[in-house]
């Protein structure tokens, strides 16, 4: 009896505890679906305003005169894009889908940040003394950036009463290296309705 008695109380522990184990559900989605849980800048904003804005730049006056006079395709570094917004945004992932967007465009060459050329020239180094003649790469022969692109990521939020209105400004600027002067100055808006109901103009 007694026997019995304590199975049936640890099948009532097995069941309870399976009974409060469905709270929780993870499941996959596809990566380039559009999801918006909170409504802040997410991995879509960062891909789309990427997209958008290197296709402009690409696609403005500056490039065609840099090949009339170079000869070439022209050569680019990403460097600082300030976070002015209200949150917190992954400037690195934003980063690599400029840097991304302006590879797969073709009409660009992208050189290595300066925290990325001193662990090239570390291995570089480093090859100098443990390579052979025939794999060792030569020092002096980097490719020089010929434009810089910079920006600054802006945020301006107005809430009330649940619902808020969320306004992003992202600013753009590509600058020539040698005269500092600014080929291209590009800006993308996003506003996000954040609320229970659906908006209404």
């Amino acid at each position: 009896m007694k026997r019995y008695a304590h199975a049936l109380a640890l099948a009532a522990i097995v069941a309870g505890s399976m009974g409060c184990s469905g709270g929780k559900q993870v499941t996959r989605i596809d990566p380039d679906e559009t999801v918006d849980l909170s409504g802040r800048w997410n991995d879509t904003d960062s891909r789309l305003v990427s997209e958008t804005m290197i296709a402009d730049c690409m696609s403005r006056p500056w490039k065609a005169n840099h090949i009339d006079k170079k000869g070439k395709r022209p050569t680019i570094i990403v460097g600082q894009i300030r976070n002015k917004s209200s949150e917190h945004i992954a400037v690195g992932t934003f980063i690599g889908d400029i840097e991304r967007a302006f590879i797969n465009s073709g009409d660009a060459e992208m050189v290595a940040s300066a925290e990325e050329r001193e662990e090239i020239r570390g291995e570089r180094a480093d090859q100098q003394q443990y390579s052979s003649e025939e794999t060792m790469k030569q020092w002096g022969r980097e490719h020089g950036a010929d434009y810089m692109l910079s920006g600054v990521i802006n945020s301006i939020e107005d809430s009330e009463g649940g619902e808020a209105i969320v306004f992003y400004q992202v600013d753009l600027t590509l600058i020539d290296l040698e005269s500092n002067a600014k080929v291209w100055a590009g800006q993308k808006k996003i506003k996000k309705y954040i609320g229970r109901g659906d908006y209404k103009l």
